[in-house]
């Protein structure tokens, strides 16, 4: 079993101790991540794995699955998809968090490799994803008043004739031609031994995630066995698990933060994990119960993104006794300093940020759980991986390593960064001889200490002037009366860029834009940096983790800058502005005009072309 003494990382020093006591390979014996449940069954077989909520209604009875039958039902998995698919299947899923999503996942990597599916994508982009990776076999909840996730499997059949269709349903459900049911399958296989031999493990390919999605066509990352033990290990000794610890599992089991640091990482040490109903932090039921969920199951770490933590603490505690609570972690986006310090009244403890990634196999830095927490920081690379912060040269290219303060490129090295993307076309500039890119801007402190400064992409870049839109976010947010704040580029003929910002406002919030105006300028020390527009939205647009969708906010902006120009600053009424992201420079604008302005199309055309998008004109 995975060796963590010396385990309670506070500082750097005791981070370099822990790697001078032993090697990564004398702390890491397990070779295949079924040795990891082996391993864990053998020392806690007794101890509940997975405590599951589907509703978290005060009277819910949950089921529990202890590590020893976890292990079973892995290995039932395993010998269900090798005799389905053959040798090393492909086992793609579509399904929210359930116990068999766990075991799906764990099986498949067991027998073959597995592909995670956002179920919420379109029909279209899941084949192209499938067919991509090779997969044979569909794992699908099956039909559900609320999800449409069988519709599109069926559908996907269509698409895919030779596509296995496993179907994860309730006992007793109708069987259907042609699929098979899950349950039934799991039940018909020994859970003792494997049927097929030894399980996949060392370099054998252990997934292919998709990411990318939010900016383009998703691309498939390569994990391998070693990759996903080693980011585990890392996040277990950093957070530092043990058999003691209960966890709020609400990330969705598509996503590496929901699989690995609060997956694998907690599987690993023996933790228990509360999964908070199929849904996560997405239902509202749990949201409004979360802090009576958390006493109840004697939760002792809080984790979550920052948006979803966000919403949680808005709830009031009330009379329930969360005195169990330990830590909290949070990742997938940058944490906003008064979500940490409103976490810090409500619990009484520190909430510590991760950095993950993909293309790392889930983790890159944490900020240790055991330590005094460090606001704003990611921490320190895991034990036995490096981060270095390199200089961006005028060409894009990377250079040599920042001073101590100077914002550069962070890149990751270490057995847990991804041999690359399945398809080898999309290695150039992320995956150079073992050296990972991230695409993060960040700087060190004297201590070693980590720091985002935000995506490379997202930067605002006004004049020449770089502008960092977290540090708008943040004063943003710190407004009592604003819930979410998210800061773009909206184009502009002169600068470029300036930079503006969205805010979602708290329920029966009362506060005019002129007042978060000055809000923000009381805070933001870089005039350039004050935000040219603020603008009051429903709601932020987010992504299926939680993360703040940035290119749709872009695209917003820029509708808005270029509607004001045509109609207002070219009086050419009734016509219609289209923005969508793609195209060399990022984003495509299309003007249509009506035929009465046919003759301002050249016009039209000399005032697009001074900004930073393709763009066209229509009439019609």
């Amino acid at each position: 079993m995975a060796d963590f003494k010396g385990g309670t990382i506070r500082t750097r020093d005791d981070l370099e101790r822990f790697e001078a006591e032993m090697t990564l390979d004398q702390r890491l014996p397990e070779r295949s991540i079924l040795d990891v449940f082996a391993a864990s069954a053998a020392q806690h077989p007794t101890s509940t794995a997975i405590t599951m909520l589907m509703t978290g209604a005060e009277d819910e009875h949950p089921r529990r699955v202890n590590y020893g039958l976890l292990l079973g039902l892995i290995q039932s998995a395993a010998n269900v998809f090798s005799s389905l698919g053959g040798p090393a299947p492909g086992v793609a899923y579509m399904l929210p968090t359930l116990i068999e999503t766990y075991v799906a996942l764990w099986g498949a990597e067991t027998a073959g490799y597995a592909v995670p599916i956002n179920f919420l994508l379109q029909p279209d982009s899941i084949a192209e994803l499938i067919k991509a990776s090779g997969a044979k076999i569909l794992v699908a909840l099956g039909p559900h008043p609320q999800l449409d996730i069988w519709e599109k499997a069926l559908e996907l059949r269509e698409q895919i004739p030779d596509l296995i269709l496993v179907r994860v349903s309730p006992p007793g459900t109708p069987a259907e031609d042609g699929v098979v049911d899950f349950g039934t399958a799991l039940a018909e296989q020994p859970d003792d031994r494997l049927i097929f031999g030894e399980p996949r493990g060392g370099d054998d390919v252990a997934a292919y995630f998709h990411t990318g999605g939010t900016t383009g066509v998703p691309k498939l990352v390569t994990h391998t066995h070693r990759s996903q033990l080693v980011s585990a290990f890392g996040g277990a000794v950093m957070c530092e698990y043990s058999n003691d610890d209960k966890m709020t599992a609400t990330l969705p089991l598509f996503h590496v933060a929901g699989t690995i640091v609060a997956g694998l990482s907690a599987f690993m040490a023996g933790v228990e994990l509360v999964v908070m109903s199929p849904g996560g932090l997405r239902n509202p039921t749990i949201v409004e119960g979360f802090w009576r969920l958390v006493a109840q199951h004697k939760v002792t770490i809080v984790g979550g993104v920052p948006t979803a933590l966000g919403a949680v603490l808005q709830v009031p505690v009330g009379d329930n006794d969360i005195s169990a609570v330990r830590t909290g972690l949070t990742g997938a986006a940058l944490l906003p300093p008064a979500v940490g310090a409103r976490f810090k009244d409500v619990t009484g403890c520190q909430l510590h940020e991760i950095l993950g990634m993909t293309e790392s196999s889930g983790l890159v830095s944490i900020d240790p759980l055991s330590g005094p927490g460090s606001v704003g920081s990611v921490g320190w690379a895991l034990p036995y991986t490096r981060v270095e912060i390199l200089r961006l040269k005028e060409d894009g290219s990377l250079g040599e390593p920042c001073a101590t303060d100077e914002i550069g490129v962070i890149t990751i090295m270490g057995d847990h960064v991804s041999s690359g993307y399945k398809d080898p076309k999309h290695n150039e500039g992320v995956f150079n001889a073992g050296r990972l890119n991230s695409g993060d801007l960040g700087f060190k402190d004297t201590e070693g200490r980590i720091y985002i400064a935000g995506r490379s992409k997202d930067l605002i870049i006004r004049s020449g002037h770089n502008i960092d839109p977290a540090m708008i976010e943040n004063a943003m947010a710190s407004h009592p009366a604003v819930a979410l704040a998210a800061a773009v580029g909206m184009p502009d003929a002169y600068a470029g860029e300036l930079p503006v910002c969205f805010v979602e406002l708290l329920p029966g919030a009362d506060v005019s834009i002129e007042d978060l105006h000055q809000h923000a300028q009381s805070l933001i020390d870089e005039r350039p940096a004050w935000p040219k527009n603020i603008y009051a939205i429903d709601a932020i647009p987010l992504t299926t983790v939680g993360k703040i969708f940035k290119p749709s906010l872009r695209c917003d902006a820029a509708k808005r800058k270029i509607t004001d120009l045509v109609r207002n600053d070219m009086g050419l009424a009734n016509s219609h502005v289209e923005v969508v992201v793609g195209g060399a420079r990022g984003m495509r604008v299309t003007v249509t005009l009506s035929e009465d302005h046919r003759s301002s199309v050249v016009e039209l055309e000399t005032a697009l072309a001074a900004f930073l998008f393709e763009a066209r004109v229509h009439v019609g």
